[in-house]
């Protein structure tokens, strides 16, 4: 039996799609995030590489590191829609892109405030304006920019348009992060925050903190589904499945 993908670029057939998936996307959301807490937490080394000086806030990269990783992903997928919209005019593909901004926004938020709090203890200061610390906060303003752009213009498809357009030219952020956060030569970067090395990160510290990433993968998964049916019935309303749909108990 051949099935029609084209077919989930309509509205109405990934809404009810998306009403599926959110509860298993839940599911998974919990069971990776108790087994990436609790690993990290528990069955990790209670200092970081054994004889560091740093002691247990290095803890803190379960939830900071995964967030980063998170906000650059999702950024991409955000304008990887973004584009599909422009391309091929699918009203799908601009709503998908404007129900993971929020979610992008809140990662790329939460990396900076762990960041922060790991800072005080490692460097004496909650900021730095280093180029790793500068590029996430300008990704931060790129989604808050996106978002105040869309709900700015009042016409639903010039919105789409316009902030689809800004998503794609602060693409450029995203490859200036890794950069700064990998960067070859420690002399060019002149950062405080320290590199990126997973090659050199005990196996259980590696274990929980790829857990919580999957864990904040799925989540976004969720949270953007949620988002996204809320869109679709929004823009929506006065079509005839939509009335249909709620007469029929709204699921």
């Amino acid at each position: 039996m051949n099935f029609n993908w084209f077919k989930l670029a309509s509205p109405p057939a990934f809404y009810t799609l998306a009403g599926r998936l959110i509860p298993i996307l839940w599911g998974l959301t919990i069971i990776l995030l108790v087994t990436g807490l609790y690993w990290g937490f528990f069955e990790t080394v209670s200092q970081l590489g054994g004889n560091n000086p740093q002691k247990e806030y290095y803890r803190i990269i379960f939830i900071h590191v995964p967030s980063a990783w998170m906000s650059m992903w999702l950024y991409f997928v955000m304008v990887v829609w973004a584009a599909i919209g422009l391309i091929f005019n699918t009203r799908l593909s601009f709503m998908m892109a404007n129900a993971i901004a929020p979610t992008g926004a809140i990662f790329t938020f939460l990396a900076l405030w762990t960041g922060a709090f790991w800072g005080r203890p490692s460097w004496g200061t909650y900021w730095d304006w280093d180029p790793r610390l500068t590029s996430e906060l300008v990704l931060f303003f790129m989604y808050i920019g996106y978002m105040a752009l869309h709900s700015a213009i009042d016409d639903v498809r010039r919105a789409d348009r316009a902030s689809a357009l800004l998503a794609i030219v602060g693409l450029v952020m995203v490859p200036v992060i890794f950069w700064s956060i990998n960067c070859p030569d420690p002399n060019q970067c002149a950062a405080l925050h320290q590199r990126s090395n997973l090659t050199k990160i005990d196996s259980d510290i590696l274990f929980a903190m790829l857990t919580m990433t999957f864990a904040f993968w799925a989540y976004s998964f969720a949270a953007t589904f949620i988002r996204l049916r809320t869109i679709i019935l929004h823009r929506d309303a006065d079509s005839v499945w939509v009335r249909e749909l709620f007469t029929n108990g709204g699921r």
